[in-house]
């Protein structure tokens, strides 16, 4: 498929851009602010917090401002969607699930040890955006070769 990117096919793009980004900096700050210390030390909440919400800002952001620019170049099918976009979009949350799933267990088992809450948090949050990222990915991958 080439030409324009229909709409669920850009947020796809967005979310999977904002979230490499915004992980790798989530990342980056705390090993920053642990400073060759412990991490668990490192104050991740209000971290964990801004980058959540920094996240949802920038992709809706993103997508709005690339649904703009598509818009100008094909102001009639700029929103819409049909079977193939709800079946995409189906396989991607299914995909999504697997992998909270896997990141549910593994909070339940840090849980289980007596883990730190950094590493009960951080393995849930890891799970949300491995999820959204891979979820992502599979969509494009729709979007370019067709369901299978």
């Amino acid at each position: 498929m080439g030409g324009i990117m229909v709409y669920e096919e850009r947020n796809a793009w967005a979310g999977l851009i904002v979230g490499v980004v915004v992980i790798g900096a989530y990342v980056l700050i705390v090993l920053q602010q642990a400073a060759g210390g412990p991490v668990t030390d490192v104050d991740w909440f209000p971290l964990m917090m801004w980058t959540i919400g920094l996240g949802i800002v920038a992709t809706i952001v993103l997508s709005i401002v690339w649904g703009m620019i598509a818009g100008a170049k094909d102001p009639d099918g700029v929103g819409k969607s049909d079977v193939r976009d709800r079946d995409i979009s189906r396989m991607g949350s299914r995909v999504e699930q697997a992998f909270i799933v896997i990141a549910g267990l593994g909070v339940i088992t840090l849980c289980a040890v007596g883990a730190d809450l950094f590493w009960i948090a951080n393995t849930m949050f890891a799970g949300f955006a491995v999820s959204a990222m891979v979820g992502s990915v599979a969509r494009v991958v729709a979007y370019r070769r067709g369901l299978v």
